[in-house]
């Protein structure tokens, strides 16, 4: 999966945004998907590869349409739940607990304080990984300095 691209698109949305929420909405809008599309464009459209998409349907995180000739069929919805799914993965969400969240959603309405409660949770892996690499930089930063580069921004 092109985690790095993904993430090189995020942050380079994100220096034009008001918000990262902002940044986030404008990578992909699904309201140009009018009909369905093809695996091809859908992994373009996404920045992964067609195998990454055809994983996600075998890990049962997504169900995709097929048309009369068996060809999957990315409708915007679809589209949609791959971003998230894509954006969970970059956040390091493991494979185990994005298939029990996708579950969660499956099951429908009742499941969101559950959902909640996950995502509260993911929330407090990701700022304390975030925390983890901040100090990393610092230690680097150091570094550059101890070998008389200069750090900056």
């Amino acid at each position: 999966m092109a985690t790095v691209d993904l993430m090189g698109r995020a942050l380079a949305a994100s220096a034009g945004s008001d918000t990262a929420i902002d940044a986030l909405h404008g990578l992909i809008d699904t309201g140009e998907i009018v009909t369905p599309i093809g695996i091809a464009e859908a992994a373009e459209l996404l920045d992964v590869t067609a195998h990454t998409l055809r994983y996600y349907e075998r890990a049962g995180l997504i169900v995709v349409d097929r048309d009369g000739q068996g060809y999957r069929q990315y409708d915007a919805n679809a589209v949609r739940r791959l971003v998230f799914i894509s954006r969970m993965r970059l956040s390091g969400m493991p494979m185990r607990d994005l298939q029990h969240y996708v579950e969660l959603v499956d099951r429908g309405d009742s499941t969101v304080p559950e959902r909640l409660e996950f995502l509260v949770k993911h929330r407090e892996t990701i700022r304390r990984r975030i925390q983890e690499l901040q100090l990393s930089l610092a230690a680097t930063e150091y570094k550059i300095e101890t070998y008389g580069g200069a750090t900056g921004p």
